[in-house]
């Protein structure tokens, strides 16, 4: 799917702010055709305003293995990589970058692919050195009653996590090293999480807590206060949390909040809604939100395999109390005593899809006792 260039972007306002504006890894926000583009971007508006660096792949997985493949510089030249882990390639072009900065302030976003299963052949391929690490791991509680991979998959998808954390150990000894750590703002997170095919034989495409709650972790001058915060955020607060934290504007246009003030206030906190709303494509035509303490979510059940965007009518799917049962093993959806509750998360959801921008829906009740 190609990004809408009429919206700015966190490079564009980063850009026009005086900063340059990098980006280095794994893209996927340019449209695809068949198996066209899926490596260099041009110059252009399908850059997304990263127009002072822009390497890597459209669609990494595609061109690549973890230890060989396609890989783009600037100037659209297949400098490619062999014997290197991918994770490992990805993170020292991210140390040359920093290295080459001295004096105008800059922006990177570094995208790496891991611990993203290696399409082609459907495995979790960790770096060597920790091809035998994790041989009998820790298995999170909300998978171990479950069907699904996460058997044989675990280590090798470990082994992937210890190799990210690895990258931002680098690239923070390198921060450190050149004089920049301490007026740098670092954001760390994911798009998804895995599910290992336990939840509708999907690995992300569900509205279950491992795909849609995920790493979120930022540092630096205005985020030094060493503290979690068990607010409910979404991916959409990221950019303006990083402009606000580098002292610019946010553009009206912005739907997100900034979260610096959750870090510096208990009163914040409490006045912080709670509620993220989530789309669900692919496998299902699905809208949901997540909420402090639960998780709703709707589908078009005549929407076969996930294939159209959107929907006019929906109907309910799950309803889970991640209060009470925060490993989602029972679905509430219908039952006459959570009737409330669920009117009530109907209702804001349908007010959620209208403030994203879709066109009003209905959503159809289900109730599965008189």
């Amino acid at each position: 799917m190609e990004l809408d260039h009429s919206l700015p972007t966190i490079a564009t306002e980063f850009r026009k702010n005086g900063y340059s504006a990098n980006f280095i890894g794994k893209w996927h926000v340019s449209a695809t055709d068949g198996r066209k583009n899926l490596g260099w971007i041009p110059p252009g508006p399908s850059r997304g305003g990263f127009d002072d660096l822009w390497e890597g792949a459209n669609v990494l997985e595609l061109v690549s293995h973890p230890y060989e493949g396609n890989y783009w510089d600037n100037d659209g030249k297949n400098i490619g990589f062999k014997d290197e882990y991918r994770v490992d390639f990805i993170a020292n072009r991210a140390v040359q970058f920093i290295e080459r900065q001295h004096d105008k302030p800059w922006l990177l976003f570094l995208s790496q692919l891991e611990p993203h299963h290696q399409n082609d052949v459907d495995e979790f391929v960790p770096p060597k050195r920790y091809e035998d690490k994790y041989i009998d791991p820790y298995i999170p509680t909300d998978l171990r009653n479950l069907l699904g991979n996460w058997r044989s998959r675990i280590p090798g998808y470990y082994g992937c996590v210890q190799a990210i954390d690895d990258c931002v150990g680098t690239l923070v000894e390198t921060l450190q090293r050149t004089g920049q750590l301490d007026n740098t703002i670092i954001l760390f997170f994911s798009d998804h999480g895995c599910t290992f095919r336990t939840r509708m034989g999907e690995y992300k495409r569900s509205p279950h807590e491992p795909s849609i709650h995920v790493p979120f972790v930022i540092a630096g001058p205005g985020f030094d206060r060493s503290c979690v915060i068990d607010e409910v955020v979404s991916l959409i607060d990221m950019m303006p949390t990083l402009l606000d934290g580098a002292g610019l504007t946010l553009p009206a246009s912005l739907r997100g909040k900034s979260l610096k003030k959750l870090g510096e206030s208990a009163q914040a906190r409490k006045n912080w809604d709670s509620t993220a709303y989530f789309q669900i494509s692919q496998s299902i035509c699905g809208r949901g939100i997540r909420t402090r303490d639960w998780s709703y979510c709707v589908f078009d059940p005549a929407v076969k395999n996930g294939q159209a965007e959107s929907s006019a009518h929906y109907q309910d799917f799950v309803l889970y109390s991640i209060a009470d049962d925060p490993n989602e093993s029972l679905n509430l959806v219908g039952r006459p005593e959570y009737r409330e509750i669920a009117d009530q998360l109907r209702q804001e959801l349908a007010s959620r899809i209208v403030a994203a921008g879709e066109a009003e829906t209905t959503i159809e009740p289900i109730h599965y006792y008189a």
